[in-house]
């Protein structure tokens, strides 16, 4: 459609109670299950080096690698998409439901050893069926919005709500129930509240609107199971360039992921009497400028925003190896701006990467492109910088002392400013730019 159009507003409610819920239930545990983890014994390694934790954690990465490009076959040639996020959901609730149960379940060491924890295992099952719903939330949403630059953002958002909702609901929980204050609930809970909430998804995704393949009846091959039609997109350079540099962007991301909460908490950077309570201005940022990106988009285009979300990852690293060593409102300020670029971070590089990646493909093969840049972001670059960056904090914890922060988050800070110089110089793809005076217009 063209620019000019709209969708309608029932349409528009419709897709964000969608993405309110997909991310209510990521919310709900992903963060908690370190407190989870810590309550069940299981933050330690086994007798045989097994450990819990960093396998909890690389689950997301591993399904984002194993599944996505199967399921996006899926939609884009056998089954309506809003078919196949109903089973995927209702698959999940059963297995995180179950999943606490299986945390203290007497499992043989020489088990564990050979095939895992049967918690961890039924994890990395979930998130296979997670993981491709994050790609194909997107090419349903774009499917039938009329405006997806100016609309999406405005869907997408609820997802950002609704992430901070799971995340504080169970801490409301833990007052409720009359103990201290906490933003991680570390009993099961986490799990079960998360499971309802994907039951419901599941059920509700069957009303979503009705998305067929677009390439329904047309021959299957093994490299069509295997994604090549969305690879080929590769061989258009600027596409290239993008999709690399969305996987090396996410490598120092992974630091992050590992260390932001620990390195807030150990400068007694709180909101609300809570670590997680600070941590969580940056989804409230996310809101602000998700709704704001419309306008963003219609005056730089997609170079420019990607190229200042790519920024916002360099300044906030470079701040927070600032902070550390300093002093009231030199090591506060810092931290909490460095927090707050959370929402440029995420909404001009992601979101956006998700807007260029729809223009980009064709439509037989969206569900499979947007689900290659989920392997490739949230999959092999957040695995791979996981390993890395625990190879790295070793390297920046002197023995017998604590991690120098400094040193471990000037690292991202040079590795994400060379990725956004390389982007920035290779970058030049005009094919899918907004005509500014078009929507300016509007």
């Amino acid at each position: 459609m063209s620019s000019g159009s709209k969708s309608n507003p029932v349409l528009i409610v419709r897709l964000a109670i969608m993405m309110f819920l997909q991310f209510f239930i990521w919310g709900a545990w992903y963060v908690s299950m370190d407190g989870f983890l810590a309550e069940a014994g299981m933050k330690t390694a086994s007798e045989s080096g097994f450990s819990f934790h960093a396998a909890a954690y690389t689950v997301a990465p591993l399904a984002a690698i194993i599944a996505p490009l199967t399921l996006g076959l899926i939609v884009d040639r056998l089954m309506n998409t809003e078919v196949v996020l109903g089973i995927l959901n209702l698959i999940g609730a059963v297995l995180l439901w179950f999943a606490p149960t299986l945390a203290a379940s007497g499992v043989p060491e020489s088990w564990i050893s050979q095939f895992g924890h049967p918690m961890i295992v039924v994890l990395l099952l979930y998130m296979v069926c997670f993981m491709p719903t994050l790609g194909l939330t997107a090419s349903l949403s774009f499917k039938h919005l009329a405006n997806g630059e100016k609309e999406f953002p405005v869907v997408r958002v609820l997802g950002t709500i609704g992430w901070i909702v799971g995340n504080w609901a169970m801490w409301g929980g833990r007052l409720f129930a009359g103990e201290e204050a906490n933003f991680a609930d570390n009993s099961g809970n986490i799990f079960r509240v998360a499971a309802a909430a994907s039951a419901l998804l599941g059920l509700y995704c069957f009303s979503l609107p009705r998305t067929a393949p677009p390439a329904k009846g047309e021959p299957i091959s093994v490299g069509k199971v295997l994604g090549v039609d969305a690879w080929k997109l590769l061989g258009d350079k600027y596409f290239f360039v993008f999709a690399i540099a969305s996987f090396l962007i996410c490598i120092p991301l992974a630091g992050y992921y590992a260390q932001g909460y620990g390195y807030v908490s150990s400068q007694n950077i709180e909101l609300f009497g809570s670590t997680t309570g600070a941590m969580s201005t940056g989804q409230m940022s996310e809101i602000f400028f998700m709704l704001v990106m419309p306008l963003c988009f219609a005056r730089l285009g997609v170079k420019w925003m990607l190229g200042i979300g790519m920024l916002a990852w360099v300044v906030r690293y470079g701040l927070w190896g600032f902070a550390f060593g300093q002093e009231g409102v030199l090591m506060t300020g810092p931290i909490f701006l460095g927090i707050l670029l959370h929402g440029i971070c995420y909404d001009f590089f992601f979101v956006t990467g998700m807007i260029y990646t729809d223009k980009k493909a064709a439509p037989e093969v969206r569900g499979q492109a947007q689900s290659l840049i989920v392997l490739l972001t949230q999959g092999l670059g957040l695995g791979i910088g996981a390993q890395f960056f625990g190879w790295w904090s070793a390297q920046c914890t002197p023995e017998g002392g604590e991690l120098d922060f400094a040193k471990f988050w000037y690292a991202p800070a040079l590795f994400a400013l060379a990725v956004m110089v390389v982007f920035m110089l290779l970058f030049w793809d005009r094919s899918t730019e907004t005509d500014v005076e078009k929507l300016e217009s509007e």
